[in-house]
């Protein structure tokens, strides 16, 4: 009971500093290059302990991204969800990937993301941008990626959580 009191506190603290990261203010300019910190983090979390973090915790995460970041509500809930749903479907298949190999469906998930969150705004009638530079993100995440994967496992690791 202990160790996975413990654990809870290790995912919940990775989660905080990925909405810290998600508010930090960037040059106007470098808004479409901000990684996306909550789905990836969710991603690696998916992956590595899918009976702990699954559909309704990304939920949660996605509703307390909505009011962090002031959209409507559930917005960013229901596409996390479908991300988490896709990735603990692929999670055993992701595992045996190489760091480069996951960057490349980390890009393609995050990408997946923000156009569920594109297309939530437009059926919201939310102003929306008119090209498609709003991918960016899903390139900077996939980038980032190894680095942060490898620290949230190390992480994971050393605080034994399982």
């Amino acid at each position: 009971m202990q160790a996975r009191a413990h654990g809870i506190w290790v995912i919940l603290l990775s989660f905080f500093i990925a909405y810290l990261l998600a508010i930090v203010p960037f040059p106007e300019w470098a808004m479409i290059y901000r990684p996306e910190w909550v789905p990836m983090v969710l991603i690696y979390w998916a992956m590595a302990l899918p009976y702990r973090v699954g559909i309704g915790f990304a939920w949660v995460v996605g509703l307390l991204l909505d009011v962090l970041e002031g959209s409507i509500l559930g917005l960013n809930a229901m596409s996390l969800v479908i991300l988490a749903y896709v990735t603990i479907s692929l999670h055993q298949r992701m595992r045996m990937f190489s760091t480069l190999q996951q960057s490349g469906l980390v890009l393609a998930l995050v990408g997946l993301n923000l156009m569920l969150c594109n297309w939530l705004q437009i059926v919201t009638a939310q102003s929306v941008p008119s090209n498609l530079m709003f991918l960016m993100a899903a390139l900077s995440s996939a980038v980032i990626w190894p680095s942060l994967f490898q620290l949230l496992r190390q992480v994971r690791r050393g605080f034994n959580v399982h």
